[in-house]
């Protein structure tokens, strides 16, 4: 019997892990408190499946879409029966504490709860009751494209629950990563963050423009690093260099900082990304359904073309 799974939470990653976890052969029920959120989960899934079905990453339809995946208002409905609670809602601590405490009192004993937080700590939020089968799963953005699962296991979480949501994803063919601990942002987002730290202060000083930057990161950084990493590099460039140049601060790390004078200003003029036409870009004259398919499709071409070339990480 196919693993029944509680997806709370409908906006941008949640109707995504529902269609993620669906495609894992699991059957989904999915809630939101917005209904205008719960009411367009469908159509997003069934245009992200659309995407993979084109790239031949898929078979599947909507009429499989509409059996594998349920949407709910009630969340008792939602609950029942689920041997996994995935919760993707805000990252707001008293939202999450009140959702918690309504799993706890809803969810059958025993039910996996595996928060896709990114930087706040969900376990000082989950009633007692259910540490033992508490711990985070999160993913990335798109989900169902993007392979990497990072997952902690709570501090009274059984040990075998981090290990059979590990074989759980990688049953689905994604790449989960069991922490040691938990950190806020986990080793990504925390990698990603110092060069966004570099990047707005290139970006204030009047260094670089947007494109320019983006440019250097395409057509230098980002080019080796699905073949080697940034270590398994440092091993081909030689650790003497690394170890003279981090001695020699050469490049002085980024300054700590909270906001940026450049995004402030993009964010006061209403221009907040694809989603609004323009973001550091213009992306007027295309709407947001066509940008993330063509995002999609050529993450998933770039996906592909590695697969066939191979990395060098194991």
């Amino acid at each position: 019997m196919s693993l029944k799974v509680a997806v709370i939470g409908a906006g941008v990653m949640g109707h995504a892990l529902a269609l993620v976890h669906a495609l894992g052969g699991c059957r989904v029920r999915l809630t939101d408190t917005d209904a205008a959120a719960l009411a367009r989960a469908p159509a997003l899934m069934s245009a992200a499946l659309a995407t993979l079905r084109e790239a031949g990453e898929t078979t599947h339809g909507d009429a499989w879409l509409a059996a594998a995946v349920t949407t709910h208002a009630d969340l008792a409905a939602t609950l029942e029966g689920a041997g996994l609670v995935v919760e993707a809602i805000t990252e707001d601590a008293e939202a999450k504490r009140a959702l918690f405490a309504a799993i706890d009192r809803l969810a059958p004993r025993g039910a996996i709860i595996a928060s896709n937080t990114s930087y706040l700590d969900p376990f000082p939020l989950i009633p007692d009751a259910r540490q033992d089968c508490a711990a985070i799963a999160h993913w990335y953005t798109p989900p169902y494209i993007i392979d990497l699962v990072d997952i902690v296991a709570g501090p009274g979480c059984a040990p075998e629950i981090p290990l059979r949501l590990r074989d759980l994803y990688a049953g689905m063919g994604k790449r989960p990563l069991v922490l040691k601990r938990f950190v806020p942002g986990f080793i990504a987002n925390r990698i990603q963050a110092v060069i966004s730290m570099e990047v707005y202060a290139l970006l204030d000083s009047g260094v670089a423009d947007a494109a320019e930057i983006d440019t250097a990161i395409v057509h230098g950084l980002a080019l080796r690093m699905p073949l080697l990493g940034h270590l398994m590099k440092a091993d081909f460039t030689g650790l003497l260099l690394a170890q003279k140049a981090l001695a020699n601060a050469m490049v002085p790390p980024p300054p700590a900082r909270t906001r940026s004078e450049t995004l402030d200003r993009l964010v006061e003029s209403g221009a907040t990304g694809v989603t609004s036409g323009r973001g550091f870009y213009d992306w007027s004259g295309r709407s947001p359904a066509e940008l993330f398919a063509e995002r999609d499709r050529r993450l998933l071409a770039l996906k592909r073309a590695l697969k066939e070339i191979g990395s060098l990480v194991p």
